[in-house]
């Protein structure tokens, strides 16, 4: 139906992002217009194709898009993490340096009692 519609791309882009977002389809679902286009004649089977891949290919550029910015946003969110303990370490070792107890380390920087023990060691 949307081949015999021959729309432009920016209005088959806006039924496919309303497809994607509120039309989800189950793969038994997906595969029926498959054996659809393969029961029409070749042309009109050829242009149906061309838009399932379309679809199919703007599907998989979004989802790496989206595998990308989660994949982003947890790097960064660990390598806060990280720089937020070494700094960590580095405030304790320079506490340690200054002949603070192990007690006061422990309540002034919120570091466990046996990694500052530890590290006197």
């Amino acid at each position: 139906m949307l081949v015999r519609l021959e729309l432009d791309e920016a209005k088959q882009r806006l039924l496919f992002g309303f497809f994607e977002t509120y039309l989800r389809l189950s793969e038994e679902e997906e595969a029926k217009p498959r054996h659809e286009v393969s029961q029409m004649e070749t042309k009109e089977a050829k242009r149906v194709m061309e838009l399932i891949v379309s679809y199919e290919q703007r599907g998989m550029e979004k989802g790496i898009q989206q595998g990308i910015e989660q994949g982003l946003k947890q790097g960064m969110k660990q390598g806060l993490q990280q720089g937020i303990e070494e700094g960590k370490l580095d405030v304790v070792k320079r506490m340690m340096a200054k002949g603070y107890d192990a007690d006061t380390i422990h309540e002034l920087t919120g570091m466990p009692m046996e990694k500052i023990e530890r590290m006197k060691g």
